[in-house]
Parts: structure tokens; sequence; C-alpha cells
């Protein structure tokens, strides 16, 4: 039971990084600083930041040890979290670049939920 447990969280890691790149390529193509790196060809890991407006960073970070969110403002950690709420933070980054919003249309409304 367990190796099968690993081995459907190896492929979760795997498909959450090939997602990333994805989403990465799109914010750039939308006029955003965007980035995604992994470490080697496996996908086990990535660390993707995307620049939504003047000082407004967001980090996500991926591996075997965790998943984590972290949104800064003028070097300011305004939130972090971590598993299934930084996944969910995630998609509501998706959502922007799903209904085309613009960086200059932006508002923050990733920080509204502190």
């Amino acid at each position: 039971m367990f190796v099968r447990l690993a081995e459907q969280h190896r492929q979760f890691v795997q498909d959450l990084v090939t997602n990333l790149q994805a989403l990465a390529i799109v914010l750039e193509q939308r006029g955003y600083l965007a980035s995604c790196y992994t470490c080697g060809g496996q996908k086990n890991s990535a660390s993707f930041m995307v620049s939504l407006a003047n000082n407004h960073l967001i980090r996500f970070l991926v591996s075997d040890y965790g998943i984590t969110w972290t949104e800064m403002r003028d070097d300011r950690e305004l939130m972090k979290l971590e598993g299934a709420e930084a996944i969910g933070q995630l998609q509501e980054l998706a959502d922007l670049v799903k209904y085309k919003i613009q960086p200059s249309d932006y508002h923050p409304a990733l920080s509204s939920s502190m």
C-alpha cells in the first residue's frame, strides 16, 4: 500500500510541475514576468515565480517535501500557505489567465483573503 501511495505522490508532483511550467509560459505571453525552474529532467521539484504588479511577487515551491505558496509585497511576506491551501491560491492565479486579466487590469484580489 505505501509503495503505491509513494508512486501516486511522485506522479502528482510531476503533474503539478508540468502545469506550473505551462502556467509560466502563458503568464509570460500575457505580459507578466514569470518563471518556472526545475532541477533535472525528472520533474520532482519546481520553483515558480510571477510578478503580478510593481513589488508584488508570488512564489510557489513544490517538491517531495511539500508545497508552499508565498505572496510578498515590497519585500515583505504577506501570506504563506502550504498544501491544499497553496494549491487553492494557485487556482486563483490560474483564473487570472483563464479570464484573460492583463497586468494593468489586475487589482490585488489574491491578497484579499488575508
